[in-house]
């Protein structure tokens, strides 16, 4: 089936994200006093209530956004890019009880010696939960500072001992369109896919997420099971992943294919390659200021030391 390429008016461009900004600086200046929803279409979203997370304990924390201010809670939970739940930023938050986790498992298949279904706490160890501070920066020229809880994904992956065929790594998001109504659309082809090279997936900072600030995912933020990769565009970390593929060929990518003069396989933060409509040179971080200042973008979102490597020898304007 042929890709429905992706219009421009699809995608929220960082002036309407502005615009949102100051409607709510107008709001909190009315007396609003509260960030629960940061989008102008749904303040009313409610951030998951302690009924609805169990909290989780970790073996250490991590800082690796260099002592930055996280994001406040309730902005990370309410102001999403997460499709299958809506197209708002708000959506996902207001519409998260159609993604039902219940029995939730995950196929692990392809190149590797050890295959199966796993359930979320046969996949992860729960008892060995690290707790990592992350920046995560979106191609909109927004970010965050999150704390994650999770699992190294090289750590994991192993277990299932990829062979010499395993070049790449592809994931899958669950596909539930009764539940999932943004399903319904045609933005793009579902379920929603990712890949990521073998050397990237194995790379010490990349990361399986099962909770943030100390709890259980919220299904806005991908629940029971997303990743987390520092380095790249938010689109990357993909969510709600049902299943793990080892494969020899680089695999599509759901943004790849919608809009590949946009959205590239590797998607590595780079302040240097424009976005078609908007430059990437500077963002916005999302820090409980409303119109907090833009600052510069930094190379491979500020992971250089640790990430560059990967790429030698690569025209990271070409293979972006």
């Amino acid at each position: 089936m042929m890709r429905k390429a992706i219009s421009s008016n699809e995608i929220t461009p960082e002036s309407v994200f502005l615009k949102r900004r100051q409607v709510l600086q107008a709001a909190m200046a009315l007396g609003a006093g509260s960030l629960v929803g940061c989008s102008v279409d749904s303040a009313e979203a409610d951030t998951p209530s302690a009924a609805t997370t169990r909290a989780l304990t970790s073996t250490g924390s991590t800082d690796f956004a260099g002592g930055e201010n996280w994001t406040p809670e309730k902005l990370v939970t309410s102001y999403n890019n997460f499709y299958e739940l809506g197209l708002d930023k708000g959506d996902p938050a207001k519409n998260a009880d159609w993604l039902k986790t219940d029995g939730w498992t995950v196929e692990v298949g392809g190149a590797c010696a050890k295959p199966g279904t796993f359930a979320v706490e046969d996949l992860v160890n729960f008892n060995a939960l690290e707790e990592r501070v992350y920046r995560l920066r979106c191609v909109e020229a927004w970010s965050m500072v999150v704390p994650w809880l999770g699992v190294p994904l090289g750590d994991m992956l192993k277990r299932f001992e990829p062979t010499s065929n395993a070049k790449y790594v592809r994931f899958d998001t669950v596909l539930d369109p009764d539940n999932l109504k943004g399903q319904r659309s045609s933005i793009l082809q579902w379920p929603y896919t990712e890949g990521l090279r073998i050397d990237e997936a194995m790379h010490p900072l990349s990361f399986m997420a099962v909770g943030l600030y100390g709890k259980t995912l919220p299904a806005q933020n991908g629940a029971p099971l997303r990743l987390v990769m520092p380095w790249k565009y938010g689109y990357k970390s993909i969510k709600s992943i049902v299943k793990i593929e080892f494969v020899e060929e680089q695999p599509d990518t759901s943004w790849n294919l919608s809009a590949p003069h946009e959205y590239g396989f590797y998607s590595n933060v780079n302040p240097s390659v424009s976005h078609p409509r908007w430059s990437q040179a500077r963002e916005r971080r999302i820090d409980g200021n409303v119109l907090s200042a833009k600052i510069d973008t930094q190379m491979f979102n500020g992971y250089a030391d640790e990430v560059a490597s990967l790429y030698t020898g690569m025209d990271l304007s070409k293979s972006f």
